[in-house]
This record gives C-alpha cells, sequence and structure tokens, in this order.
C-alpha cells in the first residue's frame, strides 16, 4: 500500500489561525494584543485557536487521507540564517506571547489525534520538512505539505504536492506559472533575481519580476545567465555588481534536504486499518 506522508508548517497553519481567532476582539488591527487585551480575553482567544487548530488537524487527515502524518515547528531560537544575514526577516511580526505559551497544549491536541511534533534545533521548520519530503518521494511515496510558505513551492514534483488549507487549494506548477511564470525549478533562480520580500533576502538591484521571468524563459538558468555574451550592458553590470552576494543569497533561499532526522516512519504512523499493509514502507530518516 502506498503511503501517504502529510507534514503540517505547525506555525504557519497555527499562527493564521490565531489572528483569524483575536482579529474580533481588537479595536483597531495594528494593536499589540498582548499589551491590550485582558488576560481572561487573551485566554478566550488562545481557546478558540486550540478548537480551531483541532477542527484543522480533522479536515487535512480526512481530505488527505494521510497514513502518516508529522507537525513540524520552528526553533524557539534563531537559526542558522540569522547568522548568516542577520537581517534574514527583519521587521517581521513576532509570535505573540500569549500564543507562545500556548503551543504545547496545541501540541498535546495533536498528540491525541496521533500526530506528534518535531521541533527544530537549529534548522527552521521548513528545511526539516523539505528533507523529510524529499527522502519520501525518493522512495516513491506520496507527500503533502499542508502550508502557504512559497518556499516550498521549489520541492514540487511528482511525489510531493502542497496544500494551503486555508484558501482550499493544492499549489501546482499551474500556479507556480501563473503567479511568478517561471517553472518551479527556477523558483530559486527567480528570487535570486528578485529578491524575497516577504523574508528580507535582498535580489539584484534593478531586476524586478518581470525581467526576471523573462530572462529565465529565454536563458534557462541564472548560471546561464551570467555567462550569457548577448546581454546589455547595463544589465550586465547590475549582474557584476550583484555577484559576491549571490552565493549568501542561494544559501538562505534554498531549503536543506539532508538533516539528520534520527526517526523511524512508523513513529509518525496513523492507526489505520491497513496498518499492517504499510509497516513494511516505514523506514529510518
Amino acid at each position: 500500500m502506498t503511503m501517504h506522508v502529510v507534514l503540517i508548517d505547525a506555525l504557519n497553519l497555527i499562527r493564521r489561525i490565531y489572528a483569524v481567532q483575536e482579529r474580533p476582539f481588537l479595536l483597531n488591527e495594528k494593536e499589540m494584543a498582548d499589551e491590550y487585551l485582558a488576560d481572561s480575553t487573551k485566554q478566550q482567544v488562545l481557546s478558540n485557536t486550540l478548537q480551531a487548530c483541532s477542527l484543522a488537524l480533522n479536515k487535512i487527515l480526512s481530505q488527505t487521507q494521510a497514513t502518516h502524518a508529522l507537525a513540524v515547528f520552528d526553533s524557539h531560537t534563531p537559526c542558522w540564517r540569522y547568522q548568516l544575514y542577520p537581517d534574514y526577516k527583519k521587521g517581521r511580526k513576532k509570535m505573540p506571547k500569549y500564543l507562545a505559551k500556548g503551543l504545547t497544549e496545541i501540541q498535546d491536541e495533536f498528540m491525541l489525534k496521533n500526530v506528534d511534533s518535531l521541533i527544530s534545533t537549529q534548522d527552521e521548520a521548513d528545511d526539516l520538512i523539505a528533507t523529510l519530503a524529499v527522502k519520501v518521494a525518493k522512495r516513491g511515496q506520496r507527500v503533502t505539505i499542508i502550508s502557504t510558505d512559497k518556499g516550498f513551492l521549489s520541492l514540487l514534483n511528482q511525489g510531493i504536492t502542497i496544500y494551503d488549507y486555508f484558501n482550499r487549494r493544492y499549489l501546482n506548477e499551474d500556479h507556480v506559472k501563473e503567479k511568478f511564470n517561471v517553472n518551479s525549478e527556477q523558483l530559486i533562480d527567480y528570487w535570486m533575481l528578485t529578491g524575497d520580500s516577504t523574508n528580507k533576502i535582498p535580489g539584484i538591484s534593478g531586476i524586478g519580476q518581470v525581467t526576471a521571468s523573462s530572462l529565465l524563459n529565454q536563458y534557462q538558468s541564472l548560471a546561464t545567465i551570467l555567462a550569457a555574451k548577448d546581454l546589455k550592458e547595463s544589465l550586465k553590470e547590475k549582474l557584476i555588481v550583484a555577484k559576491a552576494q549571490l552565493d549568501i543569497t542561494k544559501q538562505l533561499l534554498t531549503l536543506k534536504t539532508d538533516i539528520p532526522l534520527g526517526f523511524n516512519l512508523k513513529d509518525i504512523r496513523l492507526p489505520t486499518e491497513n496498518e499492517h499493509l504499510i509497516k513494511t514502507n516505514d523506514k529510518s530518516f
């Protein structure tokens, strides 16, 4: 029996659900709830979030018909990308303190549904998810990543799919082509050219989305663009100026796929009537 491993980008899911539950209590969306809301209100928001997360997990597991599932959380401390580039994700809104204190309750609720949590120590949750997704897909098994994070789109292939729970849609190659006008395997090169404003990763000054996609459709890859002899002088100058930063940019954008995970797939297997049929596929990582 083919496995279907569902990997949940936990904070991507939980923080969005929390924001929806918190919004009715805020007079101004720009308010910081940790400062303005009463403790009793914060507790109500957290309780509502717990229930909504539980319902979301039920829907995810039911829709995907997962055989294995795991909720992956970011480390409590800054990951290696911040050491490489201190301005990484600079200015991003921090997790509400009250939510941070309540994550254990949500993890416990997930565990009641047989979905364990994996918390990163030095890598981002994205790297752990990417590592597990690629390893499972290479064995010919199905993987669905539950996230709205566009960074996972570079992993799309026949074994890996990405599901946006909030918009109820799969983010596939058609989505990539429509949004970026390149293929999924070109996305890292695309973001190296344009930068990634969401994570405050710089691109090449003066190169926007239209120019980046046009260049990649013509030359196929950034390496070919850099080696091209027929570029306009103004573009050549931009590339020369930015060349020193490209290596760091690529490291920031590229998800790790080789992290030692140290657990067996049977540890995240969901109870099923056909459990004996999938045991043979449960191997260590």
